[in-house]
């Protein structure tokens, strides 16, 4: 058996099982026209048919492409979908501080469109699909109660260069495949640009050193450059609080998070 013939037939399982436990039967996807949310949302789709709704949550900074590129997934799969722009929300905030920098620019941008995405999931009674990568997890690359916000996410554990390879097996289009990664949060941004490295070269390291628990020197006696390796490292610890609920202090002998752990599906 393929090896994403057999990852899309767990994730299909892990989907159908993590959101029937809540006892809701919709979801939404946030549909930006880039690689990870077309990848959840062909996959979403496969399980929850017409209880899947996609959004499209477009900007003033949104490209043609990627706004052409959602159109065009949505009538290869048949995908049920709507439009929510947040441009007008983002142009009045922008106004009012208009000496925001694209740190700024991109982290709003996202909060935005989460919040849109959460209310309509409240309207739809569903729950929100997350779209976040292994790579982007690992190295904090996503914004905190942005992107990184959902109630399951089926593609966390899958690195950036593997959802090229299961894109590829799901039929995704080439258009969507082959373009630049961007999530388009202000002009002209790139994710590989804002990383300084492309993901294949990011990926073959953190396998090493993440999957294989190799140390910092041995991935340098094979060969890759001390100085990515580093900013690896460096970004996976520092980012570690994105990977995690808020941190709670300890007062009581039964602290959230700390002693009082029921699993997700806990029955009464």
């Amino acid at each position: 058996m393929n090896k994403y013939s057999q990852i899309t037939e767990y994730l299909e399982h892990f989907l159908d099982n993590e959101v029937r436990k809540t006892g809701i039967q919709n979801v939404v996807v946030g549909l930006s026209g880039g690689l990870d949310s077309a990848v959840v949302a062909v996959l979403a789709q496969r399980v929850f048919k017409e209880n899947l709704l996609c959004v499209k949550m477009p900007s003033h900074y949104s490209s043609q492409s990627s706004l052409d590129d959602a159109e065009e997934l949505c009538r290869d799969f048949n995908l049920r979908s709507e439009t929510a722009s947040i441009e007008p929300m983002l142009m009045a905030y922008e106004k009012m501080n208009p000496n925001m920098n694209n740190l700024r620019k991109g982290n709003f941008s996202s909060r935005m469109r989460m919040a849109t995405l959460f209310d309509i999931s409240a309207r739809e009674n569903a729950l929100v699909l997350g779209t976040s990568n292994k790579s982007e997890l690992m190295l904090g690359y996503g914004t905190l109660y942005g992107d990184l916000a959902s109630a399951v996410n089926p593609i966390g554990d899958l690195y950036k260069s593997e959802v090229f390879e299961f894109a590829r097996y799901l039929g995704v289009s080439k258009s969507i495949i082959e373009k630049p990664p961007s999530a388009d949060l202000w002009d002209g941004q790139s994710d590989e640009s804002d990383l300084g490295y492309t993901y294949a070269q990011l990926d073959e390291v953190m396998k090493l050193y993440v999957e294989q628990r190799l140390s910092r020197d041995a991935i340098v006696a094979l060969g890759f450059e001390a100085k990515m390796i580093d900013m690896i490292i460096e970004r996976i610890f520092r980012n570690h609080f994105k990977r995690k609920m808020p941190i709670i202090a300890k007062l009581t002998s039964r602290t959230i998070n700390h002693d009082f752990n029921y699993p997700r599906d806990i029955r009464l």
